[in-house]
């Protein structure tokens, strides 16, 4: 990791997630979300202790896939997000063909390449893709967190043919803070073009029991009023200028529709309100923490980048909270805080090296 990070370093930045105090949204989310009662829990010692068995019998297998990164995933993120600029001056929804070949791909926008490609037979109830998941007694999946690390020398760009190679790190049973059996899962994923290692990646998933129908807190409910509100990006400028701009964001079930399907995510809470209520005791979809992830790449390329001179070389987060369709939260710079109301739902670090002739101001 240390040959990835130059001596010659900007301050390290954080990036926070912040939800408004008073929310421009159609949905209550001034309390955590209902957790399921522990009562009928699986006994740990019996079921996610036998289930990580289970998965560390695959650890030490890499799967490997092949993909050449083209321009049009690139394209239709920029689109989803409603992005105008793929990188500084380079204008992709005025011109869906100007992105060419050997432009680099943005930290984090691999993301919409190496697709689950899954038959739906072989798919869990939820929809989720079960590569290195615990069996069935263990379905839902929450992506927690991870990291990625960045060859500052060999990055990812546009025609490259590149090779993912995936594998099981780690599992470990644990018992959540309901006192729920859980399962945290970590693995590595590694990308390689024709000059070698480009990004190495880890991310965190947490696999929990199924949720008994007559215990989601949502299940009885009605669903909440009809929202026809589109996506909406602004920036809030200091007007003191003590401080970088405040991102604003709140996310359609249009948008979170299309990212599922660019990412070829089948997960149901994203866009099935019936079954996020009923079986993922969710109150409405739920914001892809993968976008979230892109989001906060992509302001901190706007506010810390200096015009691309900066690039980032490392990125560490966790999500801990989630975030619903049509809620607004925000993005800043708060170093190490990630709030959503006030409870931390996100946060992000973000080791940067210096790309230009000169330091920064």
């Amino acid at each position: 990791m240390a040959s990835l990070i130059p001596q010659r370093l900007a301050r390290p930045s954080g990036v926070a997630f912040r939800r408004q105090c008073a929310p421009v949204i159609t949905i209550s989310t001034s309390r955590p979300s209902p957790r399921p009662s522990s009562k009928h829990a699986p006994d740990p010692n019996e079921s996610s202790i036998d289930a990580v068995a289970q998965m560390l019998a695959l650890k030490g297998k890499v799967i490997k896939r092949r993909q050449m990164l083209d321009a049009n995933q690139l394209h239709k993120l920029c689109v989803t997000l409603g992005r105008r600029e793929l990188h500084p001056g380079l204008d992709v929804l005025g011109d869906s063909t100007a992105i060419k070949t050997g432009t680099p791909v943005p930290p984090g926008y691999h993301l919409v390449y190496f697709t689950p490609s899954d038959p739906e037979s072989e798919l869990g109830d939820d929809g989720t893709d079960r590569p290195f998941a615990p069996p069935a007694t263990f379905p839902r999946r929450m992506w927690a967190g991870g990291r990625m690390n960045w060859d500052k020398s060999n990055l990812l760009r546009v025609g490259d043919h590149v090779v993912e190679e995936t594998e099981l790190v780690n599992a470990v049973a644990k018992n959540g803070r309901d006192g729920e059996p859980m399962i945290i899962a970590e693995v590595e994923k590694r990308f390689y073009n024709k000059h070698g290692l480009a990004l190495d990646e880890r991310r965190s998933w947490v696999f929990r029991p199924a949720v008994k129908e007559h215990k989601s807190a949502f299940a009885g409910q009605p669903p909440p009023p009809l929202v026809a509100s589109k996506s909406s990006v602004h920036d809030e400028i200091d007007p003191f200028g003590f401080q970088h701009p405040t991102r604003h964001l709140s996310w359609s079930d249009v948008a979170l529709f299309r990212f599922s399907a660019l990412t070829f995510n089948a997960h149901m809470i994203h866009y099935n309100e019936p079954w996020a209520r009923a079986h993922e005791a969710h109150p409405y979809v739920v914001v892809h923490g993968p976008l979230n992830l892109i989001n906060m790449m992509d302001y901190w390329r706007d506010v810390r980048g200096h015009g691309g001179s900066i690039r980032a070389a490392q990125v560490t987060y966790r999500a801990l909270r989630p975030i619903y369709a049509h809620e607004e939260y925000c993005i800043g710079t708060y170093y190490m805080d990630v709030k959503k109301n006030d409870e931390r739902c996100m946060w992000g670090k973000i080791i940067p090296y210096v790309t230009g002739e000169t330091e920064p101001k």
